[in-house]
This record gives C-alpha cells, sequence and structure tokens, in this order.
C-alpha cells in the first residue's frame, strides 16, 4: 500500500473520531432517522442489488430478496422499534451493604468502529452489523470483500449516497487494505469469517486493546434421531444445505443419523434436492435458482474435498458432476466418510454434504464434542432426546427440527462460542455489541453507610466487617 493511501485512511479515522465525540450525545430519533435513510435506498435499489448478487454469484433474485435483502430490513425495522427502550438507562436495586445510593447502566457508544464484511453474504453481513454500529451511535469504517467486487462497489456507492464521510465510509481492497485497517486504534471491530483470520484480527486488536465481536465457523453438525420425521428433516437440510450454494456459516457441514435410518434419509434428501432445483429433470447445472461457487480458488478447495473423499473410499450416493468455467459443483451427497478425509476435517462451505451414521446418540454426541465448538448445531428429533444432546454439545446457537432459520430470528442473539467466535450480534445484542455498558453509581452527600469503615479501624468496624462478610 502506498504511504499516500494510509495517510488517507489516517486521516478518515480522525475525521470519525470528532464524529465519535459528537455521537455520544446523539438521540434515538437522530439514530432512528439514519437507519430510515439506510432503509429507503436498499428498498428504492432492489434490483441493483439483485444485480450485484447476481454478478458475483448468479444468485436468483428471489434468493437475493430472502437471504440479502430481508434480513437486513429486518433487522433496521426491529431496532428501530426499539432503540429507544435499548438507549434508556438501566436503574439497578440497592443491595443492603450499598442502602443510600443509586445505581444505572448507561449505554454509551463505543466509538468509531470497523466492520470487515465475508464475501459469502456481501451484502447482508457488511450492513447487518452496520444497523447494530448506527443504533449504538458508532461512526463506522466499512471493508467489504474483495472477491465479490459487483456487490462491494454497490456497498461503496450506497454509503456515499446516504453518509458523511465523517459518518460512515467503505475502503475497498484485498488483504493489504485490511492490515492497514486493522493497525489503527478502532475502539471496536466487527468481523466475519474464518476462524483463522478471526485470529489475526485478534491480534491487532490486542495492540490497541480494541474489543472484538468475530462472526466465525466451522462444522455444524446435523444430529438425526432414531424418533426423527426423516422426510421433513431432508427438505429442511437441503434447503439449509444448498441455500447460497452451501457458502453459508451456519449450514449444515456434516450429517450424523441414527444407522437404521440412514437408508431412508438418503432417498429422502435426494428428492428433496430433486424437487427443489430440477422438478422437470433438465440437470441441476441449468437451475436458476442455485447460486455459483464465488471465484475458481473455492471451486478448486472443493474439486480437492470431492476428489480427496472418493480417493480414500467415500461413496458419491448422488451428485458428484462439476463443471469448472460455470464454477458450477452439484449436490453431492457422500457416505462412507472417514476422519482421514478433507471433508471429515474442514469446514466445507460448499454444496457437498457427507453422512455419517451412529448407533447410539451418546456416540453422536462423543463425535461432536472431539471437535471445536461449531457454530450451530441442529437436531431433527420428535421425541425430546435433543434436550441431552443440548446439555452435552457446546455451540454458538442450537436449532431444534430446522435448520439455519434462528439468524433470522431478531430476539435472538446470533453468534458462536470460542473457536466459531466471540460475542454476539443481532437485535438488542447487537446495540450491546458497539456500545459500552456504563455503570453509574450516585452517593448522597453527607454521612452514610460507608462511613463507619473509613480510618481509624477499631473494634466496631471489625464487627461491621465480620458481619458483612457473614451475611452479604
Amino acid at each position: 500500500m502506498e504511504i499516500s493511501e494510509f495517510t488517507e485512511i489516517q486521516l478518515s479515522l480522525a475525521l470519525l473520531q470528532k464524529t465519535a465525540v459528537a455521537w455520544r450525545s446523539s438521540t434515538a430519533s437522530e439514530r432512528i432517522d439514519r437507519l430510515k435513510k439506510l432503509r429507503t435506498w436498499i428498498k428504492t435499489h432492489q434490483n441493483d442489488i439483485r444485480e450485484a448478487l447476481w454478478d458475483d454469484f448468479r444468485k436468483s433474485e428471489v434468493e437475493t430478496d430472502l437471504s440479502e435483502i430481508f434480513p437486513v430490513t429486518s433487522e433496521i425495522n426491529h431496532t428501530i422499534k426499539h432503540l429507544k427502550s435499548w438507549m434508556t438507562p438501566l436503574s439497578l436495586s440497592t443491595p443492603m451493604p450499598m442502602l443510600g445510593t443509586k445505581a444505572k447502566i448507561l449505554y454509551e457508544p463505543k466509538g468509531v468502529s470497523l466492520i470487515i464484511a465475508p464475501w459469502n453474504y456481501p451484502f447482508n453481513l457488511a450492513i447487518g452489523p452496520l444497523v447494530s454500529a448506527i443504533a449504538a451511535g458508532c461512526p463506522t469504517i466499512i471493508k467489504p470483500s474483495e472477491l465479490t467486487p459487483a456487490t462491494s462497489s454497490l456497498i461503496a456507492r450506497m454509503i456515499s449516497e446516504i453518509f458523511s464521510e465523517g459518518e460512515v465510509q467503505v475502503y475497498q481492497g484485498d488483504a493489504e487494505v485490511a492490515q492497514a485497517l486493522l493497525s489503527l486504534p478502532f475502539d471496536h471491530i466487527f468481523f466475519t469469517g474464518s476462524p483463522q483470520i478471526g485470529k489475526v484480527v485478534m491480534e491487532y486488536a490486542a495492540k490497541h486493546l480494541t474489543s472484538v465481536t468475530l462472526e466465525l465457523g466451522g462444522k455444524s453438525p446435523c444430529i438425526i434421531t432414531e424418533s426423527a420425521d426423516i422426510k421433513d428433516a431432508a427438505q429442511k437440510i437441503i434447503y439449509g444445505k444448498l441455500v447460497n450454494c452451501g457458502q453459508t456459516c451456519v449450514a449444515p457441514d456434516y450429517i450424523l443419523v441414527h444407522q437404521d435410518r440412514k437408508e431412508l434419509l438418503l432417498a429422502e434428501l435426494q428428492v428433496a434436492i430433486q424437487e427443489m432445483y430440477d422438478p422437470q429433470f433438465k440437470g441441476l447445472e441449468h437451475s436458476n435458482d442455485m447460486a455459483r461457487i464465488v471465484n475458481e480458488r473455492h471451486f478448486s478447495r472443493l474439486k480437492t474435498y470431492l476428489d480427496d473423499a472418493v480417493e480414500k473410499g467415500a461413496k458419491i450416493e448422488f451428485g458428484g458432476k462439476t463443471i469448472p468455467h460455470h464454477r458450477f459443483i452439484e449436490p453431492t451427497l457422500l457416505s462412507e466418510v472417514n476422519e482421514d478425509m478433507l471433508v471429515a476435517q474442514e469446514e466445507i462451505f460448499g454444496p457437498l454434504l457427507p453422512i455419517l451414521t451412529y448407533k447410539t446418540l451418546q456416540e453422536a454426541v462423543q463425535y461432536i464434542n472431539k471437535k471445536p465448538k461449531p457454530l450451530a448445531l441442529y437436531i431433527f428429533d420428535k421425541s425430546k432426546s435433543y434436550e441431552s444432546v443440548l446439555q452435552q454439545t457446546s455451540s454458538g446457537n442450537a436449532v431444534i427440527n430446522d435448520c439455519v432459520l434462528h439468524f433470522l430470528h431478531n430476539e435472538m442473539p446470533f453468534g458462536g462460542v470460542n473457536n466459531s467466535g466471540i460475542g454476539k450480534a443481532h437485535g438488542h445484542f447487537g446495540f450491546l455489541a458497539f456500545s459500552n455498558e456504563k455503570g453509574i453509581l450516585k452517593q448522597r452527600i453527607g454521612p452514610n453507610n460507608t462511613t463507619l469503615l473509613r480510618p481509624p479501624y477499631g473494634m466496631k468496624t471489625k464487627q461491621i466487617i465480620k458481619s458483612l462478610i457473614k451475611w452479604f
């Protein structure tokens, strides 16, 4: 990066820092006005957003509306409805030893924030966090992904038409730009991406003791118990797996099915793929509803995973076709998968679905617990077996009898745990991610309950402290 370019970023940060001071006292109405401007632009430029996603992924209009536009407009609407109550200081109860005092929590903006967005949902995962940042009163720089140039350019255009340079800015570019941004003293960083890059972000943040929200990934398992409704499960799994061609951080990464239900599951999965993406049997590669792999590098990565699995004994139960010049990989069901295969070791992020079997539910739990904690855990079950699974496993979120749906639930915290993420997002939890929960204590003037605890310490002081330790 040229010195002049880095200097420009530094000047931008200084400008945003001035705004951050002013925005500390911004009202709910002022923040809501900014959100309304954002919502208006999105609604009046839906076709532009659709075209950008088609250029980057060949993603259908309906899928763009559902997975890119609706989550953002829904987040904006939910935030507008609740922001005044979120911003209201929270009065705290007074414990006995603190009688005479009053305490509350004040929600202040953390300050200038950096949002580093991924390529897989380039509009949704850049603008969704921005909604939370604006709600909290944080001026922001957005770094969209260079792997989705059409959407990144659209985001830059949108931000320039809505906000001033001192409010929100966009910096496009590759990893060098991201590293330049990360080297600066932001007040909060919101990163969505892989655990490997998340660790790099944390290293940069640690140099300035900057707080972080890390939305990462991992191998999200899908358990199908002996009692599950197999047809229902298959339909929901296929949708959750193949939306955005499997390039979804919360997509089911692999299935653990009871050994007695495997064959029925395989049959129903194939039916679900055919019904959703090729009902007229023209060939899945001709489907207008299936997106493409984002670029040649990721296509090659997935092709390597598939070839590696077959070479090491995996059986292709369905699919397997690839068309390199279209970056097309057919939805592929794999059985006979073992731990030596890349599909069992790496987050797949594509339309390959390994299917493993288990004899007892405890075996499935043990398999999951041997791996890093996932971003999501899915369980299909008609009994209450899922309760023991939830108690014995750890995941960012869990869904019973569906997949990926939780991302759209505005009242739920969304995020991972350890390897799959740090911090939560969406709705009130997104507002809190960009806010400092500042505790305020007010003491009365004159003698109070702490007067007797001051030096010089005598027998009476000792007795009071002894009582405090015993009773409080």
